[in-house]
C-alpha cells in the first residue's frame, strides 16, 4: 500500500503549490476587488435606492443631475440661499429691498460637501441644514458615482472627476460663480477635498476636513488588519500628504479630529496638521506632549481642533464642533468682486 501513500517531499511540494496558488488568487481578488472594500456604497442596506430629500428636513432644494466629462450622471442637491428663512435659529443676514433671492445667494459662501465612503448624500442632509440655516451658506451636496442614485462605479480617478464636475458647476453658475467656495470633506471625502483644492489653487476659499487620512495604503493595516501584509497592493492611493503642499498657504484649512476615531487613527490627522503647519512655514502651537485642544497657524486662519470623545462617525456631534466651523466660515476672506 506504500505506493499509494505520497512521500513527505511530494506532499510538501503539493501544499506549497496549493498555498502559492491560493495566495495568487487572494492577491488577485484583493487587487481587483479592493474597490468594493474601499467604497461600500450599498452600506447600510438600501443606500443605493433610499435617498432622503431635503424637504424632509424643511429645506427647499434643486434636484441636480450633473454630467461628468466621462459621461456619468451624478444625482446631487443644491440648496440656494434666500433673503428670508422661516426658522427660529436662522442666522440673520442683512439684505436690501429690490434684491432678489438669487442676488442674495450670490453674497453668501458656497459649501461643496464630500461625504464618507458609506451611505449616500441624503444621509448628510442634517449637516447641510446647519450650513444652510445657521451659517446661511449655499450648499451643493454631491453624490459620487456609484453612490445613491448616481450612475457608474466608484474609484479614486472617478471620484476626482466627480469633484471637479461639482466645482465646475459652481464656478459656471450664473449667481454662485463669484461666491467664496468652501470644501467640506469627511473621512475619504477629506481626501477628495484635498485633491480638488490641490488641482484648483485659485478657486477655493477654504477647506474643512474631518477625520481623514495621510494616504490609503497606510490606513489598510488598521482598517483591514487581516490583509495588512498585502497593503502594497492597494492601488487606490488618495495621497493627501503629498497634495496638501500644493494648496496655497493663503488658503485656510480647518481640521477637526476625533481622538477616539476607531477607523482612521488619530495620528493621521496629526501628521496632516504638521504638513499644513510646514506649508505655512511655522511650527504649530500644541506640538509635542502638551498638545492643545486647538492649534493654529497662518495668523490663526488655519486651525486644528481635537475632540477627546470624538469617534469616526460622531465627531460632528461633539460639543464645539459646529461653533468651530461657524467661526471658520465667518472669518474667511471675501473675494474682491
Amino acid at each position: 500500500m506504500s505506493k499509494y501513500i505520497p512521500s513527505l517531499e511530494s506532499f510538501a511540494k503539493g501544499v506549497a503549490a496549493t498555498t502559492a496558488g491560493l495566495a495568487t488568487v487572494g492577491c488577485g481578488l484583493l487587487y481587483y476587488g479592493q474597490n468594493y472594500l474601499i467604497y461600500p456604497s450599498a452600506f447600510p442596506p438600501g443606500s443605493r435606492t433610499e435617498v432622503d430629500v431635503p424637504t424632509k428636513y424643511g429645506l427647499v432644494y434643486e434636484d441636480l443631475e450633473l454630467r461628468t466629462e466621462d459621461g456619468v450622471a451624478l444625482r446631487s442637491y443644491l440648496l440656494m440661499q434666500r433673503r428670508e428663512i422661516s426658522h427660529t435659529h436662522a442666522m440673520h443676514v442683512d439684505w436690501h429691498e429690490g434684491q432678489s433671492n438669487e442676488d442674495f445667494a450670490a453674497t453668501r459662501p458656497t459649501v461643496i460637501m464630500f461625504h464618507g465612503n458609506g451611505g449616500n448624500h441624503g444621509h448628510r442632509i442634517p449637516l447641510a441644514r446647519i450650513f444652510f440655516i445657521k451659517m446661511r451658506c449655499n450648499v451643493l451636496m454631491l453624490s459620487y458615482r456609484g453612490y445613491g442614485r448616481s450612475e457608474g462605479t466608484p474609484s479614486e480617478a472617478g471620484l476626482c472627476i466627480d469633484a471637479q464636475t461639482a466645482l465646475d458647476y459652481i464656478t459656471s453658475h450664473a449667481y454662485l460663480q463669484k461666491t467664496p467656495i468652501i470644501l467640506y470633506g469627511q473621512s475619504i471625502g477629506g481626501a477628495v477635498a484635498i485633491h480638488l483644492a490641490s488641482r484648483n489653487p485659485t478657486k477655493i476659499a477654504g477647506l474643512i476636513l474631518e477625520n481623514t487620512f495621510t494616504n490609503l495604503p497606510r490606513l489598510v493595516p488598521h482598517a483591514f488588519p487581516l490583509i495588512s501584509p498585502l497593503s502594497f497592493l492597494c492601488h487606490q492611493k488618495w495621497d493627501s500628504a503629498s497634495k496638501i503642499p500644493l494648496i496655497p498657504k493663503s488658503t485656510p484649512i480647518l481640521m477637526l479630529s476625533g481622538i477616539k476615531d476607531e477607523v482612521v487613527p488619530h495620528e493621521h490627522m496629526q501628521e496632516l496638521w504638521q504638513i499644513v503647519s510646514r506649508r505655512q512655514g511655522a511650527k504649530a502651537k500644541g506640538d509635542g506632549e502638551n498638545r492643545a485642544d486647538v492649534s493654529e497657524v497662518g495668523s490663526g486662519r488655519s486651525k486644528f481642533v481635537e475632540f477627546p470623545d470624538g469617534a469616526h462617525n460622531d465627531t460632528c456631534a461633539q460639543d464645539g464642533y459646529w461653533s468651530a466651523v461657524a467661526h471658520f466660515v465667518a472669518n474667511l476672506p471675501r473675494p474682491m468682486n
